[in-house]
């Protein structure tokens, strides 16, 4: 046996090691005192991020429900008759509310007396920002004003029909889920007719959502307008996201493969009017060149280079109650312009 061992057969320490050995225990708690202290503190900071986090992605939920619930709000409603034999209508694209209600003439024009019902594209807002900046106060007193937001983020798409007449019923949407989400239609039914205020999704600048557009979306927008004009006479207006033919846009060799021109857009569109529906424009100005949409570059609506993408577009049973149908050039605020229609409601 070893004699330096102790009766345990362990090895005695020095008093000098002892304190050593002591100092080093004493280093040692500290050391763990302070990594439990630190894993405490990082465990306290994560729950603090994950409540936060849960926090905001229930306030985005919440707003999300806000504005599907805003969107399926009770509209106020009447009989939906006119007091004239003929209305004028307008339906412009305006590229954000907030926008264009900064230029004067653009809130002249939508509190303007003489048209009967105003159908606006791209609102660009949802319903919180709407109320918040009371945007509704731009619109005549006359108005009665209905909304259809998008529901899938903020900022984007949106439609709106002001109209002087409470309609019988209003709709949002065409029932189809996947196309429900951005805001894009709004159908108001009057006495002798049904409105319908669209804006048509964009094929995109790479052309990534045209097989959406052309396969899907076009589709069943269609069969909705089909449904629709079973029932009464159908108008169809808004930024339909197509120029038909050649003289429809300044530079048609150029844009073959481009949004709004590519050959799939126009057959669809082609198909859609053989069905029996007239685009009132071209019926009534057959070789009119006239545009509804300018770049900002390139000074395009000065130079007059343009592409027409919004529509009236009506039943044929039903065409020869618009008696006009044209572009307003004069009026600005948006890269779109407004397009004007006069209906005689006794042809319906």
């Amino acid at each position: 046996m070893d004699q330096r061992r102790g009766r345990s057969g362990k090895k005695k320490n020095s008093p000098e090691k002892n304190d050593e050995a002591q100092e080093e225990f004493v280093v040692k708690s500290k050391g763990k005192q302070q990594k439990g202290t630190k894993q405490t503190e990082d465990n306290e900071e994560k729950k603090g991020v994950q409540k936060i986090e849960k926090q905001q992605n229930i306030k985005e939920v919440e707003k999300k429900v806000k504005q599907i619930n805003q969107a399926e709000q009770k509209y106020e409603l009447g009989d939906g008759k006119f007091s004239t034999p003929t209305i004028k209508i307008s339906s412009w694209n305006i590229n954000g509310i907030r926008a264009v209600t900064k230029h004067e003439e653009a809130v002249q024009y939508l509190s303007d007396n003489k048209f009967d019902v105003i159908c606006l594209n791209e609102l660009k807002a949802d319903q919180i920002v709407f109320d918040k900046e009371n945007l509704g106060a731009k619109f005549g007193k006359h108005y009665f004003l209905y909304l259809n937001f998008c529901k899938s983020k903020g900022g984007y798409s949106g439609v709106a029909i002001a109209s002087k007449v409470k309609p019988i019923s209003v709709k949002c949407d065409i029932g189809v889920d996947k196309h429900d989400q951005e805001g894009r239609t709004l159908t108001a039914e009057f006495e002798k007719f049904y409105l319908v205020s669209c804006y048509v999704p964009n094929a995109g600048q790479k052309l990534e959502r045209l097989d959406y557009r052309t396969k899907e979306w076009d589709v069943d927008f269609q069969n909705y307008l089909e449904g629709l004009r079973k029932k009464k006479p159908t108008i169809l207006c808004g930024d339909l996201n197509v120029s038909h033919h050649e003289i429809d846009l300044a530079n048609p060799t150029g844009n073959k493969k481009t949004a709004g021109f590519t050959q799939q857009e126009r057959d669809q569109f082609s198909n859609y009017l053989q069905k029996g529906w007239v685009d009132s424009f071209r019926h009534l100005h057959p070789k009119e060149v006239k545009y509804s949409f300018f770049s900002a570059r390139n000074n395009c609506r000065q130079e007059n280079k343009g592409w027409r993408l919004d529509y009236f577009i009506i039943n044929k049973e039903a065409s020869d109650a618009i008696i006009v149908s044209d572009i307003n050039l004069t009026v600005h605020g948006s890269d779109h312009v407004p397009i004007e229609c006069e209906v005689d409601l006794r042809k319906l």
